[in-house]
């Protein structure tokens, strides 16, 4: 049943179906008119106060990318992540094609071990919480939902964290495949990500803090790289040491303002993965410079200097980048 009533620049109305209530203020009484009889038809398709008969969790992971997800600042990667969860098959059907009114624990469980067959846990886990949080929007806001059906389903665990440092030789290995030689021009976007690679081991940032660095960022007298916004969603300035300001003079000049570093993410990641396969180094990651450059920074600065660096607000998920060897610490002891 749906109640109107008439508020300071428009109308109000609210309703109360099958135990639900919702309300919501438009313009005119005629649009408040529309929204409830949608809104009421909604609410009595939930059936057996499971979910929605109409709706599916493809819609569910589609309003959830399309309304949700732009306000993120990872929003290029979690659109990805939704458009691949809806696509495995449970049983021959595509997880996005399940209806709400027939979503259950066990679909959601069949799911998660068939991303388990394809992924780490830690990957899983990370597309479960998307997942939930997908559907979590669905039930309190949108009221599709009644019930959470991920509420049973266990998480798998996540793995031991990555502990690569990368050696004297690979690092050199890697350099010279892409064509970068000390003291030799840097031209070629292949040279720059080399580049980037020895700026990383050097500064502890992530691929996308260097590339989107520009003169308006970094204060080479002061040595400051200033990032405004970072993965945490706060700003941070990194100190930088001499060999950092070295290879910043290396680049080719650009206009001012512009990335001094004149990479994009994706060409950066081809060039790296190709010139590492040709150095040999395979199981190196660019983010592996971040374990390196903290393991060895933690020889320089205090733990808290190192975290203020790094920008990490937690220093136990400082510790998972930290990766001395035990036969290093006790050369130290003496």
């Amino acid at each position: 049943m749906a109640s109107f009533s008439k508020v300071k620049g428009g109308w109000r109305v609210q309703i109360y179906v099958k135990g639900v209530r919702d309300s919501g203020s438009f313009d005119t009484k005629a649009e408040a008119q529309a929204w409830a009889l949608k809104r009421e038809t909604e609410l009595r398709s939930i059936s057996g106060g499971a979910g929605s008969k109409t709706h599916t969790v493809g819609d569910v992971l589609k309003e959830y990318r399309d309304k949700v997800s732009p306000t993120k600042r990872g929003e290029k990667w979690e659109k990805l992540r939704l458009d691949l969860i809806g696509t495995k098959k449970i049983d021959g059907v595509e997880f996005s094609k399940i209806r709400l009114a027939e979503l259950q624990s066990n679909h959601i469980a069949a799911w998660r071990d068939a991303r388990l067959r394809e992924v780490a846990g830690s990957s899983v886990s990370r597309e479960m919480s998307l997942l939930s949080a997908a559907l979590d929007v669905a039930r309190k806001e949108w009221r599709w939902l009644v019930a959470d059906p991920m509420k049973d389903v266990r998480r798998p665990p996540d793995g031991p964290p990555r502990d690569r440092l990368i050696s004297k030789d690979e690092i050199a290995a890697i350099v010279l495949a892409h064509g970068f030689q000390e003291g030799m021009p840097v031209v070629m976007p292949m040279q720059r990500v080399a580049v980037a690679f020895l700026f990383a081991i050097e500064t502890a940032m992530r691929s996308s803090e260097i590339l989107g660095l520009t003169s308006h960022t970094v204060d080479l007298e002061q040595r400051v790289a200033h990032l405004p916004l970072t993965k945490n969603g706060a700003a941070r300035d990194v100190p930088l040491s001499t060999r950092a300001i070295e290879l910043l003079k290396m680049l080719p000049k650009v206009p001012p303002g512009e990335p001094l570093f004149n990479l994009s993410d994706k060409s950066r990641d081809a060039l790296f993965r190709k010139a590492r396969d040709r150095s040999g180094a395979l199981e190196v990651t660019f983010h592996d410079t971040r374990h390196e450059a903290i393991t060895r920074l933690a020889k320089k600065l205090q733990v808290l200097d190192l975290a203020r660096m790094t920008g990490h607000k937690n220093l136990n998920e400082l510790m998972t980048y930290y990766n001395e060897t035990a036969a290093d610490i006790a050369a130290r002891l003496g």
